[in-house]
C-alpha cells in the first residue's frame, strides 16, 4: 500500500480560521535585533547569575516561586547539559507536556536512553541518504522554481523558501499524502506557534493527534517505506512504542525538524549575504559548505536557551544551586564564550573548527541534528548552483536577524541572475 492510499481527504479551513503563521512565528521571536553586548556582558561579569523574568518585566514576583538562574559560559552550559542527573529536563513536562505529550525531551534516565534508543534507529545514516536523493532535494527544487520561473531574478527567501521547506520535507518524510500537505502545514504552523496563541496550539495538537491516529493504525497493518511505518514497527528487547509514544515524538518533530531548520538556514544564508566574499568563496569551492553550516549555528543558532531544573542541592560556577531551582542554559551565549571563539561575534567561516552547543550537549543531543544539517547543505547548494549572483536586493526591506529565544531573519530579499 502507497503512503498515499486510503488517505483523508483534506479539510478546507473556514475564512474566519485563516491566519498567516509566518507572522505568528515572527511575534514568537520577538524583535531583540542585538542581544549580543548584552550577554557579553553577563557572561564576564559572573557565568552563572540569580535571575528573574519578573525583574525583566519591572513587576513583582508571586511568592513561593523556585529560584532562577541563567547559565552564560560555554564550560558550565556544557557541564549542565551533560549532567542530566543533577539538572533534569523533566522541567518540560509543565511547560509542554499539555501540547506534545510525554516526549523524550522531558525524559531522565533510564527512560530517556530506552525511548530515544527506538526512534533512534529511524535516523541512521543510510535512511538519511535516502531522503536526501528522494525527499529533500526535490522539495527544494520545487520551491525554487516557483520564484526563478517568475522571470524577474527576485525572491524573498525566508517566506518563499527557508520557512516552507522544512514542513514539507517532515509531510514527505511521514508519508503523508500529498493533497493534506496544506492542512498538515497548517496544523505544525499552529502547534509550533503556541507560545503566541496557547488555545490554538491547544487545539491543533488534538486536530495532529487525530490525524496520526489514522495514519499510524493503517500503518502498524501495512507497512509503507516512510518514517510513521519505522516508529509504529521499531522494537527493541521486546518493547514497542505505544500509539501515545508515536503522537508525542511525531508533535515534537514538528518544533525540532521544522522550526529549527527553518531558523538555522535562514540565519547561515544572512551570514553569506552580508559577507558576500565568504558567500563567493562557498560558491567557488562546495566542500567549504559544511563548516560554512557549522558556523552559521555558532554565530546565530536558532535556539538560544533550554531549560533545566536542579533534582539536588548542588553548586554550579561557585553559586549555590538548591533543589528545585530552574536553570535557563544561555546556548547563545555559550557560542559566543571568548575564551573558546576568538573574536566570537565575527561571522567566519574559515575560523578554526570548536564544538557548538547549537543542537545541545550530552545525553538529550538533538537527535535530528544530522538530518538538519544534511536539510541545510541541500538547500544551501542548490540555491547557489541555481541562482547565479545570488545578493540582497539593496532596494528590498531591511534584512536582519532578531528575537530573544528563537532567531532568524524576518526577510532576505534577494536578486540573482
Amino acid at each position: 500500500m502507497s503512503a498515499t492510499e486510503g488517505a483523508t481527504q483534506p479539510a478546507t479551513e473556514p475564512a474566519s480560521e485563516q491566519y498567516d503563521p509566518y507572522e505568528a512565528f515572527g511575534d514568537l521571536a520577538g524583535d531583540v535585533r542585538d542581544p549580543w553586548p548584552d550577554l557579553a556582558a553577563a557572561r564576564r561579569r559572573a557565568p552563572v547569575q540569580k535571575t528573574s523574568i519578573f525583574a525583566l518585566e519591572g513587576v513583582e514576583a508571586p511568592p513561593d516561586l523556585p529560584d532562577e538562574y541563567t547559565v552564560y559560559s560555554y564550560d558550565l552550559v556544557s557541564q549542565v547539559l551533560r549532567d542530566n542527573h543533577t539538572f533534569s529536563s523533566e522541567v518540560y513536562a509543565a511547560m509542554m507536556g499539555p501540547v506534545m505529550g510525554h516526549t523524550i525531551l522531558e525524559m531522565d534516565e533510564p527512560e530517556h536512553r530506552h525511548h530515544r534508543s527506538l526512534v533512534a534507529e529511524a535516523f541512521r545514516q543510510k535512511t538519511l541518504a535516502r531522503w536526501e536523493s528522494e525527499l529533500v532535494s526535490p522539495v527544494v527544487d520545487e520551491l525554487i522554481d516557483a520564484f526563478v520561473g517568475r522571470g524577474n531574478g527576485r525572491a524573498e527567501l525566508v517566506r518563499e523558501f527557508t520557512f516552507p521547506f522544512p514542513v514539507q520535507v517532515i509531510a514527505r518524510i511521514l508519508g503523508l499524502p500529498r493533497g493534506d500537505y496544506p492542512r498538515f502545514q497548517r496544523w505544525s504552523l499552529e502547534l509550533i506557534s503556541v507560545g503566541t496563541d496557547w488555545d490554538r496550539g491547544i487545539a491543533a495538537s488534538e486536530k495532529l493527534r487525530d490525524y496520526f491516529k489514522e495514519i499510524v493504525d493503517r500503518r502498524r497493518a501495512e507497512p509503507a517505506d516512510d518514517l510513521i511505518s519505522d516508529l509504529a514497527h521499531a522494537e527493541i528487547d521486546g518493547h514497542t512504542l505505544s500509539d501515545e509514544e508515536i503522537f508525542a515524538f511525531l508533535r515534537l518533530l514538528l518544533p525540532a525538524g521544522v522550526e529549527t531548520t527553518y531558523r538555522s538556514s535562514g540565519n547561515l544564508l544572512f551570514g553569506l549575504l552580508t559577507h558576500p566574499d565568504q558567500l563567493a568563496a562557498v560558491r567557488a569551492d562546495r566542500a567549504l559548505l559544511p563548516q560554512a553550516i557549522e558556523e552559521g549555528l555558532r554565530w546565530e543558532p536558532p535556539l538560544h536557551g533550554i531549560a533545566r531544573v536542579a533534582t539536588v542541592d548542588t553548586e554550579l560556577g561557585g553559586v549555590a544551586i538548591k533543589a528545585g531551582a530552574v536553570l535557563s542554559v544561555a546556548i547563545g551565549a555559550a557560542n559566543r564564550d571568548e575564551t573558546r571563539y576568538p573574536e566570537p561575534d565575527r561571522f567566519d567561516i574559515f575560523r578554526d573548527p570548536q564544538q557548538h552547543i547549537a543542537f545541545g550537549f550530552g545525553p538529550h543531543m538533538c537527535l535530528g541534528m544530522h538530518l538538519a544539517r544534511m536539510e541545510t547543505r541541500v538547500a544551501v547548494d542548490a540555491l547557489i548552483e541555481r541562482l547565479p549572483d545570488l545578493r540582497l536586493d539593496p532596494e528590498g526591506d531591511d534584512p536582519h536577524i532578531r528575537g530573544q529565544i528563537f532567531r532568524s531573519p524576518t526577510a532576505l530579499p534577494v536578486l540573482f541572475g
